[in-house]
This record gives C-alpha cells, sequence and structure tokens, in this order.
C-alpha cells in the first residue's frame, strides 16, 4: 500500500455495522442491519466519500492539486468534494446549476468556508455537464483541474464502494441475504453489484431509486458492472414519491419516528426514502422469514439544514 493510500485509511476508518431492534422486524422475523456509513467523517461521509476516494487517489498520483465537479445547490456530493479538498489539501471548484442566490443556503455557504469557489450556470448549460464539447471548454478554463462526473460516479468510483462489501464480510456474524442501497446515479448501487459478485454471489442487491422515471439506470449499470448476473441484483423504481427531492408528509413521518426508535439519524431524499422502501416491501412479505438485510446508510446528513431552510420537513 503506497504512502497516499496509506494516509487515506487512517484518516478515514470502516464504518460500523449496526443491528437495529424494531417491532416489526420480529414479527416478520427479519434481521435488519444498518452499515453506518454516516459514521465514515465528520465532514465526508456516506457515498460520496466511497466514490471520491479513489478520484482523490488519482488526481494525487497524477499531481494534479485541483478539483472539478458539479451539483445542485444542496448537493451532498458537492459538500463532500470541498470537504475532501480542506482536508487533504485540493483547490475545489463546483460548477452549481441555479442561481447565485443560492451561495448563501447551508451547504454552500459550508463549501465555500472550506475554500470552494462556486460558478453557477443555468440548467440549459448544466445540462451539457456530460457533453464532450462543454467538457472540452471546461479543461481549456480549467488546464490543471481533474473533472469529476456529478456525483463522482464514474469507473473510479466502483472500488471504493466495493471497500462496503469487503468490510461487511468482515463484520457481519450471519450471512447477508439483501443489502439496500439509495440510488440516484448508480454509483453506489453499481459498485455494490461489483463487489457481490467477486465475493458473495447468494446475496442480492437492492438499488431503491429516488427519482421518476429510473429505469434508464440499467443502461448506466451495464457500462459500470459489463458483467453483472441479471439473477443478484434489482432495481426498484416505484418507490420514487413524486420525484427526486419530493418528501411527502408520510416520508417526513417515518423519517423522525425511525429516528426515535432506533436513535439513528436519517434524511428524506436517500436513506430515509430507501428505508421506507423497505419497511413496506417488508409489510408486504417479499423477504423470507429469518432473511438478514444490511442497509446502506448513505449519509447526506448535511442536507438537513437545507429541507428545513426550504420548509420540506
Amino acid at each position: 500500500m503506497s504512502f497516499i493510500q496509506t494516509n487515506f485509511y487512517n484518516k478515514i476508518d470502516p464504518s460500523p455495522l449496526q443491528v437495529i431492534r424494531h417491532p416489526q422486524l420480529s414479527t416478520a422475523n427479519i434481521t435488519v442491519s444498518i452499515k453506518r456509513d454516516d459514521l465514515l467523517h465528520p465532514d465526508i461521509s456516506g457515498n460520496k466519500w466511497r466514490k471520491l476516494k479513489y478520484n482523490i487517489l488519482e488526481a494525487k498520483k497524477r499531481n494534479i492539486k485541483h478539483l472539478i465537479s458539479f451539483g445542485g445547490a444542496f448537493s451532498n456530493h458537492i459538500h463532500a468534494l470541498s470537504a475532501a479538498g480542506y482536508h487533504f489539501n485540493f483547490a475545489t471548484t463546483g460548477i452549481i446549476r441555479g442561481e447565485t442566490h443560492y451561495a448563501s443556503n447551508p451547504t454552500l455557504s459550508q463549501a465555500q468556508r472550506w475554500g470552494m469557489k462556486l460558478q453557477f450556470v443555468d440548467r440549459k448549460t448544466y445540462r451539457e455537464k456530460e457533453s464532450s464539447d462543454y467538457l472540452h471548454r471546461l479543461k481549456a478554463q480549467y488546464p490543471d483541474a481533474y473533472i469529476i462526473p456529478e456525483g463522482g460516479s464514474n469507473h473510479l468510483a466502483i472500488p471504493g464502494v466495493e471497500e462496503v462489501v469487503t468490510e461487511l464480510l468482515q463484520q457481519s456474524t450471519k450471512p447477508i441475504d439483501h443489502i439496500f442501497t439509495a440510488t440516484g446515479s448508480a454509483g453506489t448501487l453499481s459498485g455494490l453489484i461489483s463487489g457481490a459478485l467477486k465475493l458473495t454471489n447468494k446475496t442480492q442487491v437492492h438499488g431503491i431509486a429516488v427519482l421518476k422515471n429510473a429505469h434508464y439506470l440499467t443502461e448506466v449499470l451495464t457500462n459500470f458492472v459489463p458483467k453483472f448476473n441479471d439473477l443478484n441484483w434489482h432495481l426498484h423504481t416505484e418507490f420514487h414519491g413524486g420525484g427526486y427531492g419530493k418528501v411527502s408528509a408520510e416520508l417526513a413521518h417515518f423519517c423522525h419516528q425511525f429516528t426515535q426508535e432506533t436513535q439513528i439519524p436519517i434524511e428524506p431524499i436517500y436513506t430515509g426514502k430507501m428505508l421506507y422502501a423497505l419497511w413496506q416491501l417488508i409489510d408486504q412479505g417479499y423477504f423470507s422469514p429469518g432473511s438478514h438485510i444490511v442497509a446502506i446508510h448513505t449519509g447526506g446528513l448535511q442536507g438537513l439544514a437545507g429541507l428545513k431552510q426550504q420548509k420540506k420537513i
């Protein structure tokens, strides 16, 4: 292991695996454990760190000192990237979808305190973020920068997420039948599928899509994990709750009650929506009695302040 990798491992240890207690689980004879990636680091947590890790190592390997990426005004990825830049001595620039007044919101205010420069673009321009022409112009503007896609989801994200499965095999005292994660860009889901294929083929990986019309994510998966086995994963597209960022009263109540009952804080955009879907599936008898399910807490708790500011919770 290189000095750089040792330094990174020393800063961010494996997250704990926590078995939760709940009457509904006892009734169904189901065990649910939470992989607490929200506890990876006070500032850089969840799947955003998993996906950033090997991108940052690649930038260090190339001796690049400036990271650029994309996100919305309340983006967990932008928040994590700015924190990583602060802690690992990178300059950072965020290409932000929306208007400049968002610069004062809780997410972007903190990003700026960590040294991130913000570049706001309109929604039409933002939609071009993956086009070769736009990226060529961006590279011309920032010739010495390392560009990371929105959400951090690229091929270097996969080995970082695979480490979740490696940790689970070391931490779990019983076989894991199912792994659940929220999915938006499919990077985390792809990494979990890839990890499960290599290490535990009997484990089924489930992605709960948090946005509408998410069937296209299957194509993304084939790009990230070209040899995936159709039998070991499932994309659930029916639990989006109205679309990305939509928070119903029922979902908000579930998140509040879950946090009270388990003392595990969750947010309703990703992890809360995934757990709400998981609870519905348990209610429907989707799982065999005796099943052990691991749900990945993908962090994102920084977004709670923004949700409160927007009066969504």
